[in-house]
């Protein structure tokens, strides 16, 4: 299996609003930029959103390092909550419906085709790929 490092960002002006995501996947050193944005939507969905797109950008199953500052995306797969509310119809306890149910349905999925490893880096710090695909997302903001 390909080894493949993906870095992720989404944002948002105001929230909701106008959104952006921005995602960075590197393979033996070559890198692709990917980006996108929504006229309105909320700063978690473009979180997920530059996940899924990143994912569906391979054309093979990957083992994949994923690299995001969304506590609520890394936290969702790797505490297995996301799993959790599919399981519960989408229902993260007995009177709160699960947000975004659409979004961790087609995540979950590519995770079933993919080997990814969700690790959590701070935003806006040290991190160049962190701080070029929040680059990505605000550019996209201006651009959607």
């Amino acid at each position: 299996m390909k080894e493949i490092q993906i870095y992720t960002d989404g944002a948002c002006s105001g929230n909701p609003g106008p959104g952006g995501w921005g995602a960075v996947l590197i393979y033996k050193g070559v890198r692709k930029e990917i980006s996108g944005g929504e006229v309105h939507t909320t700063n978690n969905r473009m979180e997920i959103t530059a996940a899924i797109m990143a994912l569906e950008t391979l054309k093979e199953p990957c083992r994949i390092t994923l690299y995001s500052d969304s506590k609520y995306l890394v936290d969702a797969i790797g505490l297995g909550w996301a799993k959790k509310w599919r399981a519960n119809s989408w229902m993260r306890n007995r009177k709160e419906e699960a947000l975004n149910p659409d979004l961790w349905e087609r995540l979950l999925m590519l995770l079933n085709t993919h080997d990814v490893r969700f690790v959590w880096v701070k935003g806006h710090a040290e991190n160049a790929e962190n701080n070029r695909c929040d680059e990505l997302a605000r550019l996209a903001i201006k651009n959607s």
